[in-house]
């Protein structure tokens, strides 16, 4: 919330948005909520050009099965990272989103310029 002055700046033209929240903060859990209502819906983004990214910290012991996040949140794509034991895990959901932004912006310019030739 600092910083929301630069937001507009930020949200310009963008195709996706990733958050990365630490879910052993309950304050995290309820700020990703503003955050995807700010970036994502009212830039109407699809939901499928959000990542969530649930980090745990070294130590934290990383809870990844009883996270349970409330209606829209639950219906984005969850990744748990854990650098300490999982990062080509992690490293593949990235690639693999990062496929699917582009693949998205492919296909709307594709979309603009047909428009334009019909």
């Amino acid at each position: 919330p600092r910083f929301e002055t630069c937001w507009p700046a930020l949200m310009k033209d963008s195709h996706g948005v990733i958050i990365i929240f630490n879910p052993d903060l309950p304050s995290h859990l309820k700020e990703i909520e503003m955050w995807y209502s700010c970036f994502v819906q009212q830039q109407l983004l699809l939901d499928t050009q959000c990542l969530l990214v649930a980090h745990h910290k070294p130590g934290s012991g990383g809870d990844t099965e009883n996270l349970s996040l409330a209606y829209p949140l639950n219906k984005l794509k969850l990744i748990h990272s854990n650098l300490e034991e999982d990062p080509e895990d992690v490293r593949m959901e990235f690639i693999k989103y990062f496929r699917s932004i582009i693949t998205i912006i492919n296909e709307s310019r594709e979309r603009e310029e047909m428009s334009i030739i019909s």
